[in-house]
Parts: C-alpha cells; sequence; structure tokens
C-alpha cells in the first residue's frame, strides 16, 4: 500500500537544509582557514629544524662551539611564531567544531521537537568568537613576521 508523503514534514526537512547551507559554507571556509594555518606552520616548522641541523652540524665539526645570541634570538623568535600559529589553529578548530554543533542542534531540534533556538544561537556567537580569536591571533603572527623582516633588512 502506497501512503501519501505529510507535506509538513518535507516543508520542514527542506527548510532545515535551507538553513544549514550558510553554517556549511562557514565549515568550507573554515577548512581553508585551516589549511593556510598549518601550512604556515608547517614552512617555521622546517626553519626551525634547519636552524637546529645547523646549529647540530657546527657542534659536530667544531668542539667548542657557542650557538651565538643571534641563533637564539631567531629560535625563539620561530618558536613564538609557532605558538600563535598554533593557537589559531585551536581557535579555527574550535569554530569549525562550534558551527559543526550548530547544524546537528538545528536537526535534533526540529526532529526532537525542542526548542534550540537559543542553544544554536549561543553556538554560534561563540563561533564567531572563535573565528575572531583565530583571526586575531593570526594577524598577530603576520605582524610578528613582516616586523621581524623589516628589523633585518636595516
Amino acid at each position: 500500500m502506497i501512503t501519501t508523503l505529510n507535506t509538513n514534514i518535507v516543508n520542514t526537512v527542506s527548510q532545515l537544509i535551507q538553513l544549514s547551507v550558510a553554517p556549511v559554507f562557514l565549515l568550507a571556509a573554515v577548512a581553508g582557514l585551516l589549511n593556510v594555518f598549518t601550512g604556515r606552520l608547517t614552512r617555521i616548522i622546517d626553519k626551525v629544524e634547519k636552524l637546529d641541523k645547523f646549529v647540530e652540524n657546527k657542534k659536530a665539526s667544531q668542539d667548542n662551539y657557542v650557538e651565538d645570541d643571534k641563533l637564539k634570538r631567531r629560535r625563539n623568535f620561530l618558536a613564538m611564531r609557532m605558538e600563535n600559529t598554533n593557537l589559531a589553529i585551536f581557535f579555527c578548530t574550535t569554530t569549525g567544531l562550534l558551527v559543526a554543533l550548530v547544524i546537528v542542534t538545528m536537526f535534533l531540534s526540529a526532529l526532537l521537537e525542542f526548542k534550540g533556538s537559543t542553544f544554536i544561537s549561543i553556538l554560534f556567537i561563540l563561533a564567531m568568537i572563535s573565528l575572531i580569536l583565530s583571526l586575531i591571533v593570526f594577524l598577530k603572527e603576520i605582524f610578528y613576521t613582516t616586523s621581524f623582516i623589516k628589523t633585518q633588512k636595516r
């Protein structure tokens, strides 16, 4: 026996899908940012490894080699950049998690018929705060890098 579809259910699911499209695009943007952040972190790690290998080779070839202040400052600077980039990655990942929770909560509130609008709003606000923090930390990383490069050219 064929049953007719309940148009209210179809409309509700259709509206939920429409409402979840914007957060899904936000997830795609967060994934793009994470790609940029991890690429930057990889380059920083490569520089630290190159610096460490240089010092290691110097110590192997010269028994009395002492790392100079310039190399120590450079390594400390790279370590600070790694911390900033890791923090940006943390906040960006938190943003993705919160946005995913927004989408899940939207669907669950419709399926289980509970009022989730306040919880969804709070999750979305937290996601935006996390995204803002991620971008601020990333701007800080960029500012430090460009200021370091400018001081090295003088």
